[in-house]
């Protein structure tokens, strides 16, 4: 098999000893002379278009046609008729039937590069074509048959795009039904001067010039480099050195002109998860402990009292007594939380006239269900099923505890109007 790698890498000019790389052409020789569909995947510049040559030259529909399409450099209104073909009359500028690429490469292999790219309603007609190889041409209602073998490429991180709804999870699948994915250049490391050397070579030919040659820093700082751009990127540069510099040594200094700073390797990534029900700040959030914490201490009266009913022996503390020692302790768990808050750092600021001041706050748990209710109301626009809901607690509880007098404010609202 080694020999066969090698072969093959005579064969299509590819540059490289790197093993990833070789397992790739290794599987790209195995699934060759079968018709499963493959799905080849990598960062942009990679070379990801020579794999599918490799496939086709290969197999037994090497002497049929080979057509490749950028799906993303055709337009979303017309990559349907690209593809599938086109009825005379179908659209504005339709002045004659046309053939589809699927139509024009029956027998021989269609390669669909950035598939990524393509359309919810197109995903859907070429996941017809792969499961029975049968497609409709724009404006007709006739169903035609094909016979091709489709290779894919993307650059596009299928699992994000399927998960954002952007590509079809049973298209995917039926694609990769085996995947080749190409190294990226920063993991080929050594292949990086072999490169630069092939390019160098093409590129003194080309425009009749002596080569270009790297010292052993600048070959140290290419092999260093990031290549975001992948061989793509390398070839680039090894170009505007070829044709830009009259020396042909290049050392590091000057190599690194050419070289754009590298993005920083730590990307941070933050997802939001904005849920409309989740309170923000941290008082709200220990309101709505609180008020859980409530809601627990009545559902505990509510099986004591059931005990009772059912075994009148039972003997067992004064619930009155056992609410209010519950009460005590949520109590003290909200001023050791709330004390526990980090202070802004006025001790260094080196003010003359400077002076805290520190807000008394209740900490009564009737006056905290209060404010929360009220906040719940004023979020939910006054309607009050809406804020019950939230809550977690039925509309009669919400309109007791609203209307019932609070120790710190005796004042009786007035309620709100239901939705």
């Amino acid at each position: 098999m080694n020999q066969e790698v090698q072969n093959i890498k005579q064969r299509f000019e590819i540059i490289g000893t790197d093993l990833m790389l070789d397992r790739s052409i290794e599987k790209a020789l195995r699934v060759s002379p079968t018709d499963i569909s493959v799905l080849i995947t990598g960062e942009s510049g990679v070379g990801k278009e020579v794999f599918p040559k490799i496939i086709h030259q290969l197999s037994h529909r090497k002497h049929n046609k080979f057509i490749a399409v950028n799906c993303g450099a055709i337009p979303e209104g017309t990559i349907d008729s690209e593809l599938f073909g086109h009825e005379k009359g179908a659209f504005t500028g339709a002045t004659s039937t046309r053939s589809g690429y699927f139509e024009v490469a029956d027998g021989g292999t269609i390669f669909l590069d950035e598939v990524g790219e393509l359309p919810m309603t197109t995903q859907v007609r070429l996941l017809r074509v792969l499961e029975n190889g049968e497609f409709i041409k724009v404006g007709s209602s006739k169903v035609q048959k094909t016979n091709v073998r489709i290779v894919a490429a993307t650059n596009v991180n299928m699992d994000s795009a399927i998960k954002k709804n952007k590509f079809r999870e049973d298209l995917y699948y039926r694609l990769s039904t085996v995947e080749i994915n190409i190294p990226p250049l920063r993991r080929r490391k050594n292949d990086i001067v072999l490169l630069f050397r092939k390019f160098a070579s093409d590129f003194g030919k080309k425009y009749n010039m002596p080569t270009v040659r790297l010292g052993d820093e600048a070959q140290i700082l290419l092999k260093n480099y990031r290549w975001n751009g992948n061989i793509r990127q390398l070839k680039n540069v090894t170009e505007q050195l070829s044709v830009l510099e009259q020396e042909r040594a290049i050392n590091a200094s000057l190599l690194g002109s050419y070289l754009p700073n590298p993005i920083s390797n730590l990307p941070a990534l933050i997802e939001e998860n904005n849920d409309g029900s989740d309170f923000s700040s941290e008082r709200e959030i220990l309101y709505k402990i609180l008020f859980d914490m409530k809601k627990d201490l009545n559902e505990v009266k509510k099986v004591i009292n059931k005990i009772q009913n059912d075994d009148p022996n039972y003997k067992i503390s004064d619930l009155n007594e056992i609410s209010e020692k519950l009460n005590d302790n949520f109590d003290k768990q909200a001023l050791v939380t709330i004390n526990d808050k980090s202070e802004y750092q006025t001790q260094n600021d080196n003010f003359e006239y400077a002076e805290e001041i520190f807000e008394e706050e209740t900490l009564s748990i009737q006056d905290k269900e209060l404010e929360l209710i009220i906040k719940s109301l004023e979020r939910n626009n006054g309607k009050r099923k809406a804020a019950a809901k939230e809550l977690g607690i039925s509309e009669r509880t919400l309109c007791l505890l609203y209307t019932s007098p609070s120790p710190r404010d005796r004042q009786k609202s007035r309620m709100p109007s239901s939705a």
